[in-house]
């Protein structure tokens, strides 16, 4: 009866993992051989993992990452143009605690959003929230925010991300209105966090971009000199994969 109020009073107090690990030791009567530090560490540990794990699925769903990818999974293939080295040392992502970007550019089809999300992934892992949006999704939420008025409470959610990737910047243009408040955006994000953004285009190509060209210096500005780069090379990987079908 005591084991039982004991496993109640665990879950009372938010701690599920110390419950079950408590009561697998329980029905393990080797366990309950082990001194009490031993029994307690066990159970301690079970806790701090299952509060990790949950902690990550939170992330993960409050991300929306396109593609379920992870960094262990990169295609290394010399074509491709990947540095192991370089991969690894982003991999830490102490580069969105110091509120740098990544900029991911390259070929249609070449793996950018999917390295995008597997960068994202990763800053989950490291226990930082990460929003995913495209860039054309971005615009449109932007311009509807714009007109209903809930553009500040909007770009509040934005702003608090450690993270925000843009995907596919570049495949139409930016049009004032949305510019000045995509400013705002970058303004805050250089306080608060980082930037992924991919694109097939080359940075230097980006200023074509805007319609307005003292507004695509003043962004471009705050995200480009701040930045890793990553230049993916080689073939489409999606003609590759219908190749080799």
């Amino acid at each position: 009866m005591l084991n039982l109020q004991t496993q109640n009073k665990l879950q009372q107090l938010q701690l599920s993992g110390m419950a079950k690990a408590y009561r697998d030791q329980l029905e393990q009567p080797r366990m309950q051989e082990l001194p009490f530090d031993d029994r307690l560490g066990l159970m301690v540990d079970r806790e701090l993992s299952e509060r990790e794990n949950r902690k990550l699925s939170r992330l993960l769903k409050q991300a929306k990452l396109r593609y379920a990818a992870h960094l262990e999974d990169v295609d290394y293939r010399s074509s491709r143009g990947l540095d192991k080295q370089v991969i690894a040392g982003l991999a830490g992502c102490a580069w969105i605690g110091q509120q740098q970007n990544l900029l991911l550019t390259g070929a249609t089809g070449t793996g950018k959003s999917w390295l995008a999300c597997a960068f994202g992934s990763q800053a989950c892992r490291q226990g930082y929230s990460v929003i995913y949006k495209s860039a054309s999704k971005l615009y449109e939420e932007l311009q509807i925010a714009i007109g209903d008025g809930s553009l500040p409470k909007y770009r509040t959610a934005l702003s608090k991300a450690h993270l925000l990737i843009l995907d596919d910047f570049g495949l139409a243009p930016v049009e004032p209105t949305v510019g000045y408040t995509l400013l705002d955006i970058v303004d805050q994000r250089m306080q608060t966090g980082s930037l992924i953004i991919t694109s097939q285009f080359p940075t230097e190509h980006w200023h074509s971009m805007f319609n307005d060209a003292t507004l695509a210096e003043a962004i471009l500005d705050r995200i480009v000199h701040r930045s890793h780069r990553i230049s993916l090379k080689g073939e489409s990987l999606r003609k590759q994969a219908v190749k080799a079908q």
